[in-house]
């Protein structure tokens, strides 16, 4: 299953959490996709007239094909390269390997190299490396020092955490690659809070914020308010008058205005006060290109660092405040939709794109959850810690399986929920 959280900050970097398990009847590694990304808005336009419409459509069909089919590919190649690490490092310590699926369910297209399987399957949650550990039929003795489950600790840890390292050494090379080919995106923080959005009828457009706005100052705040500090103050303002103070654009495309309102945040069902706006930091991103090879690298591991903090701040984020994110975790559908509208902004933002989805596969993966590496790994730390005697198989096989079972109902219910909320099946229902 795909899962994500993106920051404001990483939204606004490319728009200028998978995991896997070792259990079934043939003993995988899966890997599955969930992650929280940001909202795509619906947009209103002018009516056009029907021969203006028709000889657009050709045309904003054959891009939005295309920008499906890019972000889908880099999806694919996400899980490719999380399952490739899997099974890279099985074969590197000669362990028996019968499956390698991207996909679950049925098969669309299979073949078959050696002794292993190799297949396309139906339902786009993921995919996994098998094991036949547990196949009767695979011709194996249960005694097998080349079985997964027979190898020593060491080479078990290497496989199941081999996904996770492909993951984000993916992700340090296209970080590097954008490094390279189109320079890598420098934030310069300015002054205020950004307002992207404001709700309709919400207490924020009673009192005449628009979308664009940035908040400068807020009495009872700090001169130059943060996204944390507002949110707090607005919170604990219901119903009580809040002076603002705000720049606004002008009727040039580089003039702005100061205006004075006042928003009295409506009271929420918490007892909360809220004024029905997204706010995100005011930055500029501006993209930077490397002099050399060394200086590519530097800029490199320090877009790398950025990403990586930050992928793994939201996912904290997401689980400490479940409740108020869990509406945001979305799955593949979503994830390529987002994909899709990355592709038609701008080229360069896929780089960005497919690194923040390959962190967010990593570190959703580290979980100690079932169903995930990290589960995995956790389960053979504890055989680790009771000095090697084994955890029993009918445990350790319910475990998995129960995790695996909710996984994929979670995911269906991803892919459902996405896409009912897709604009064109909107407009429809």
């Amino acid at each position: 299953m795909i899962t994500t959280h993106l920051s404001p900050t990483l939204k606004h970097r490319f728009l200028s959490p998978l995991h896997s398990t070792s259990q079934s009847h043939h003993h995988h590694l899966l890997v599955h996709l969930p992650l929280p990304l940001p909202r795509r808005h619906r947009h209103r336009h002018l009516a056009r007239p029907a021969a203006a419409v028709a000889a657009a459509a050709a045309p904003d069909l054959l891009a939005s094909v295309e920008s499906v089919a890019s972000a889908a590919s880099v999806l694919a190649a996400i899980v490719l390269v999380h399952e490739s690490g899997h099974f890279l490092a099985a074969a590197s310590r000669g362990i028996h390997v019968s499956q390698f699926s991207i996909g679950f369910g049925p098969a669309l297209a299979r073949f078959r190299l050696g002794p292993v399987e190799y297949a396309l399957r139906a339902i786009p949650l993921g995919g996994y490396v098998g094991f036949p550990d547990d196949d009767p039929e695979s011709g194996f003795a249960p005694d097998d020092p080349d079985l997964l489950r027979n190898r020593p600790v060491p080479d078990r840890l290497l496989v199941v955490s081999a996904g996770v390292a492909a993951n984000l050494a993916f992700a340090f090379l296209i970080v590097y690659a954008q490094a390279l080919t189109v320079g890598v995106p420098v934030q310069a923080q300015l002054p205020g809070v950004l307002i992207p959005e404001v709700l309709p009828g919400s207490a924020a457009a009673r009192a005449g914020l628009l979308p664009g706005d940035i908040i400068l100052a807020v009495p009872g705040a700090a001169p130059d308010p943060s996204v944390p500090v507002l949110v707090d103050l607005i919170k604990a303002s219901p119903s009580k008058k809040v002076p603002l103070t705000v720049s606004r654009a002008g009727p040039g495309a580089v003039d702005r205005r100061s205006v004075e309102l006042t928003v009295v945040p409506d009271t929420s069902a918490d007892g909360m006060g809220r004024i029905g706006v997204q706010l995100s930091p005011n930055v500029m991103v501006t993209r930077v290109r490397p002099k050399n090879l060394a200086d590519a690298t530097v800029l490199a591991v320090r877009e790398f660092t950025l990403l990586t903090g930050t992928v793994f701040d939201g996912l904290r984020q997401t689980l400490l405040n479940f409740s108020q994110s869990a509406e945001k975790v979305s799955g593949p559908v979503a994830i390529i939709a987002v994909g899709a509208e990355v592709a038609r902004s701008s080229a360069d933002g896929l780089f960005q794109f497919a690194a923040v989805i390959n962190l967010n596969l990593a570190a959703i993966n580290l979980l100690p959850l079932p169903a995930l590496d990290g589960g995995t790994l956790a389960l053979i730390l504890l055989e680790a810690a009771r000095g090697g005697r084994k955890i029993p198989r009918e445990v350790e096989q319910g475990i998995m399986s129960s995790g695996i079972l909710v996984v994929l109902m979670v995911g269906m219910f991803l892919i459902v929920r996405d896409t009912l909320n897709l604009d064109f099946i909107k407009e429809k229902l």
